[in-house]
């Protein structure tokens, strides 16, 4: 599959019921690591696409799941995304050494974010 789903993320309006509910739930492991000026948790499944797990940063926003799709070139895909009817959600933001993403909203209203690993 040539862009294939990479990682899966909630953005949770209260983080710890979702963390307590997903941990019993599932036997995910979840991991907190420090992100800039926030705690981001890790949410490891052993094989397969695991994830992570935010405080939503959207204002009143609901609770939701976003799925990460891998791209070549993340500007390319923003691009064609929004010149197919998409709109930017979220303009392109590094992640650590690990690659960077954009957050798009389909001509639906859905989500997509959109992942570009570090070379």
């Amino acid at each position: 599959m040539a862009n294939p789903f990479v990682h899966f993320e909630l953005m949770s309006t209260d983080v710890g019921k979702a963390k307590s509910f997903y941990g019993k739930l599932f036997d995910w492991e979840l991991e907190d690591v420090q992100m800039h000026d926030m705690t981001y948790t890790m949410i490891k499944v052993g094989e397969g696409t695991g994830g992570g797990l935010m405080k939503n940063p959207i204002p009143n926003a609901p609770s939701s799941w976003v799925a990460y799709v891998l791209v070549g070139d993340l500007k390319k895909a923003v691009e064609k995304a929004k010149a197919l009817g998409g709109t930017l959600m979220k303009d392109e933001t590094q992640v650590k050494d690990s690659g960077s993403f954009a957050i798009i909203e389909d001509p639906t209203g859905a989500m997509l974010g959109l992942w570009e690993s570090k070379k």
